[in-house]
């Protein structure tokens, strides 16, 4: 329909072929409209049956139905599911040979342009690898490849020694994960360090994270299965487990001992969440100070809560803007954020406040410091809010800085810090492109060598800052610049 060679899928019906949800949704579209004949008189089962459900990836040969939106993972007693499959291999394997003299003539012109870019006069390989979407698994990808560009986060996982978790009988043999397949023995740290070492290898093909995503199904059951997920919420539990196992050891060592000989992470940039301190800690740990007043008698309470990432409300007058160039109203930046997120509020009657002074729930007021900032800074933009029955989307843009973010201001103790240690610089970002929590699709920028990347699951392109900022971020990386030449890394 729309001349795409992106994402193709075959029906298994009818034979013909369309783009998958995430380039234009005609398959989706096919599915839908071969319903239409069947909603105004009773379905039977002979119909049910001949209906347009399953179709088939056409570079994976994964087979997928639209009436259960899951990915089918049985045959027919024929086996004809695997009969489609090989024929598409044979049809893909005939074709290769016939075009191998014109393709290889092509690699040879094109792919200087394609994988290769010139940098001050001098020719450098385009090495970013990307991630297979699994069914619905943008949201992690995004985040994997956010978190793979953070410099100091991702090589204290690659320079872990590799954890041997098959031996014996089942030693180097491809196992195929099911969601019934009970296999306790699973290590998310050694599956997160195979795929960022996966990472920036220069492969041209997309790494396939189905091991890692096995062991997400096994250890956070919130991400079973194959509908689309909050890629802030799989951050979050993503970070937490880590940190846990990371604090547990695995195979008797414990990964703590190895965080306390790495020089670069010294006991005072620490912040301990849930134990002792790991490398998530180290890296993206800060504390908050909230201070709450009685506004009845004035005693005032003060609490220490350490944070991974801090969650920031769009402020409600900068919400009918969409866009960047929009011209009604001010534009929403995200100091507005920060400044939303730490000033002075009352809170309201669900939230009353216990005085211990005065024994019972009062009015009060509430506010947030930053006691100690993280070396990365992660924000989350609240984009998704329940109305009566519904989670809707704050689609407003929100302007926000590549280089320079000042964070002294929001600081409980500024006069104690550095002339640069409260300035970040943007590492990467995660967008969520589609109007709501349970669909559309996840992307991220980040930086790499001086460098902007597009990651959209298995394809990787080259992008410019003016693009990065015209972004509608969701969650911002911003890493705090360590020297003064900090500046023009990124």
């Amino acid at each position: 329909v729309c001349r795409s060679n992106k994402s193709p899928w075959v029906c298994l019906t009818c034979s013909s072929v369309h783009c998958g949800r995430y380039v234009n949704g005609h398959a989706k579209k096919h599915y839908e409209d071969a319903q239409i004949p069947m909603t105004n008189h009773k379905k039977t089962e002979k119909q049910e049956k001949v209906q347009h459900t399953v179709c088939m990836d056409c570079s994976s040969y994964s087979t997928y139905c639209y009436r259960c939106d899951d990915f089918v993972v049985n045959d027919t007693k024929l086996g004809l599911v695997q009969k489609v499959r090989e024929h598409l291999q044979n049809l893909e394997n005939s074709a290769f040979t016939s075009d191998r003299h014109r393709k290889r003539k092509l690699l040879e012109n094109s792919s200087l342009n394609s994988k290769l870019l010139k940098v001050n006069g001098s020719t450098t390989a385009l090495c970013a690898t990307g991630l297979r979407n699994l069914g619905n698994t943008c949201f992690m990808n995004a985040i994997l490849q956010s978190l793979s560009n953070i410099q100091q986060f991702c090589c204290y996982f690659k320079e872990l020694p590799a954890v041997e978790l098959r031996n014996g009988k089942t030693a180097g043999r491809r196992t195929y994960h099911t969601r019934s397949q009970g296999d306790n023995n699973v290590s998310l740290v050694e599956e997160f360090r195979k795929t960022l070492c996966a990472l920036w290898q220069g492969s041209q093909t997309a790494f396939s994270p189905e091991s890692l995503f096995y062991v997400v199904w096994k250890i956070m059951p919130n991400f079973r299965g194959y509908q689309q997920q909050d890629a802030h919420e799989f951050m979050r539990y993503l970070l937490d487990h880590l940190h846990l196992e990371l604090q547990g050891g695995f195979n008797g060592v414990s990964r703590s001992v190895i965080l306390q000989e790495n020089s670069s992470l010294t006991a005072s940039n620490k912040c301990c969440i849930n134990g002792a301190s790991t490398v998530v800690t180290a890296i993206f740990g800060g504390i908050l100070q909230n201070e709450v007043n009685c506004l009845i008698c004035g005693t005032e309470s003060r609490k220490f809560d350490p944070f991974l990432d801090l969650s920031l409300d769009i402020p409600s007058q900068f919400r009918n803007k969409r866009t960047k160039n929009q011209e009604n109203g001010p534009m929403c930046t995200l100091r507005d954020c920060l400044r939303s997120f730490t000033d002075l509020e009352e809170l309201d009657e669900t939230e009353l406040y216990m005085c211990h002074k005065c024994k019972k729930k009062q009015k009060s007021t509430k506010k947030f410091w930053i006691q100690k900032l993280p070396k990365v800074l992660c924000l989350h933009l609240k984009r998704f809010h329940w109305t009566a029955y519904l989670r809707n989307k704050v689609d407003t843009y929100v302007e926000f800085p590549l280089r320079g973010l000042d964070m002294k201001c929001y600081l409980l103790e500024p006069e104690n810090s550095g002339p640069e240690s409260c300035l970040y610089d943007l590492a990467a970002v995660v967008v969520h492109h589609g109007s709501g929590v349970g669909s559309g699709h996840y992307t991220a920028y980040a930086a790499h060598e001086g460098r902007w990347f597009h990651f959209n699951d298995s394809t990787v392109t080259l992008t410019d800052e003016e693009t990065v900022v015209k972004a509608k971020a969701y969650i911002l990386f911003y890493v705090e610049r360590q020297a003064k030449s900090g500046s023009d890394k990124l």
